[in-house]
Formats: C-alpha cells, structure tokens, sequence
C-alpha cells in the first residue's frame, strides 16, 4: 500500500472549507485488488489491536461518526474497516427518523443514550448531524414535528447557529471526558451517486437497499452540499475535526478510513494494565498448582 497522508483531508477549522473544491476521487493508494486486500487486512489486524488494548486500559471511549449522501458507502465502509475487530469491544448505532419518544425530547437525546463505554468504539451511522442537514434542508420538519416552542423556531438561522454550538460544546465535553471523537464525510460525486442508485435498482441483491425517497432527495443535492459545506466549517476544532474522505473509489475511501483511525487510536496514551510484583508471585504460585 502507497502511504497515505491523513492530514490531505482533515479540516480543523483553520481557514474556509469549500466543498465545491474538495476532490472525490484521487489517486488510488493500491495497486490492485490483491494488494487493497493485503492492506485493508493489515489495517484491520492494528484496528483489533488497538481496540483490545483500549478495551483492557478501560479509560477512553471513541466514538465514530459516519455522514454522507445516499449511496456514498457508509455501510460497505463499516463492514469493511470494522472486519476482524472483536464485537466486545464495538457498536454500530444507525439513526433513522426520530420515533415519537424521540420527538418528546431534545435533539442530542436519542444519540447521547448511545455513547461510547470507556473501553469501547461506538460507531454512528448518521448522527446528531442530520439536525442540521436534512432537517435544515426541509426546515418544515423542525417547524412542524419537531414540537419546540414557536419564538425558538421565528428566526432559523439563530436556530441552526444555536444547534452548531451545542453539538461543537457537545464534542468539547465528550473529549475532555475522555471520549475522542471522530468524525468521517464521505464525499461522493453527484455522478458516481446516480450510478450506484442505478445499480441498486438495477441488481436484484440490491434492490432492498433502494429507497424511491433517495431519488427526490438527489433533487435537493445543492441545498444539501451546502448543508454540508455549512456545518464543517461551523463544528471543525482542532480537538474534533472533520476527515472529508473522496468516496468515488470504495476500496479507495476504506483504505483511507481504517488508516485515519489507527492513527487517532494510536495517540491515545494507552497500555495494558501491568500487574504489582506481588501479583506475579500469586500468578506463579497458581501455576504451580494448576501444573500438580
């Protein structure tokens, strides 16, 4: 595997994002399908590693989060980058349309009550994130549904503002609690998205993954590129920046992924717990008698 420079495609908040000028495709760093396949794995087997040493020095969390337009990959990526890492230790929560319990409480309810465990990876398939993307899209949801008070709804660009601030004061608290966060953009092509909604229609193994909403949503691709555009530049920090990952290329886009998060576990301080000098001595006393 080519190496990969992570930092290509992170935004932290110094200087304007613009979507408009962020590639979807590059370079492939495989040469073919057998050396992604070598790659990905040896991502994978750092991925597990990693992840058993956090989970035995049980004092972080990471929580994973996945946005993207339809069809840009988020669950291949999943399965992809995640195969091997032992289920102990990691969820994957998908959001979809808040339930009527849901729409009984705040925002950050329903994705607060899925956090990460200290030890564990929590991955969120979409996230609090959708609050400021389709529903600024289609502001008549929080208008509407959403039940908030009418002077909270009157100027919506407070409104959005206001929500960009709790979930960046959101993502400062996590961090300073010990849960790293780290947030992934699958940026795919308005092209590439229309042939794999084909495909989806077209292919028989596939056809449950298409949904006839995904194709008026296409209809609104610029509301929702600028959406997107929007709230990266607001939430971006240097303790929670955003990797926007080109996602034209799958194999391309995992690659790049699982490297991200074996560099963002490595920085944490962690090791496995080591045992007292009198802890050994009773470990070699056992010994002996399981050896009797």
């Amino acid at each position: 595997m080519k190496k990969i420079d992570t930092e290509e495609f992170i935004f932290n908040g110094d200087g304007k994002f613009s979507i408009a000028q962020t590639k979807t495709k590059i370079k492939d760093f495989y040469e073919d399908k057998e050396d992604y396949e070598i790659s990905l794995s040896q991502l994978n087997k750092q991925l597990d590693e990693l992840q058993s040493m956090m989970y035995a020095h049980n004092r972080y969390g990471l929580l994973v989060i996945f946005q993207a337009m339809d069809a840009a990959g988020k669950d291949g990526t999943l399965k992809a980058v995640f195969s091997g890492v032992n289920p102990q230790g990691l969820k994957c929560h998908s959001f979809k349309r808040p339930t009527e319990t849901e729409l009984e409480h705040d925002f950050l309810w329903r994705t607060v009550l899925q956090l990460p465990e200290r030890g564990s990876i929590t991955v969120f398939n979409r996230s609090y994130y959708e609050e400021v993307l389709v529903v600024k899209v289609h502001p008549e949801i929080v208008t509407q549904n959403q039940r908030l008070p009418a002077e909270l709804t009157d100027d919506l660009d407070k409104l959005w503002k206001n929500r960009y601030e709790d979930i960046t004061n959101l993502e400062t608290y996590l961090h300073r609690n010990g849960i790293r966060v780290v947030k992934f953009f699958l940026n795919v092509s308005k092209e590439e998205q229309a042939e794999r909604l084909i495909e989806r229609i077209q292919d028989p193994t596939k056809n449950w993954k298409f949904d006839e909403q995904d194709v008026k949503e296409r209809g609104f691709w610029k509301e929702y590129q600028q959406a997107y555009e929007d709230l990266i530049n607001a939430t971006s920090t240097h303790k929670c920046p955003w990797y926007v990952i080109p996602a034209d290329d799958k194999k391309n886009m995992r690659l790049i992924v699982a490297k991200v998060l074996a560099q963002e576990l490595k920085k944490l301080n962690m090791q496995y717990p080591e045992a007292s000098d009198e802890r050994h001595e009773e470990l070699k006393k056992l010994i002996k008698i399981i050896q009797e």
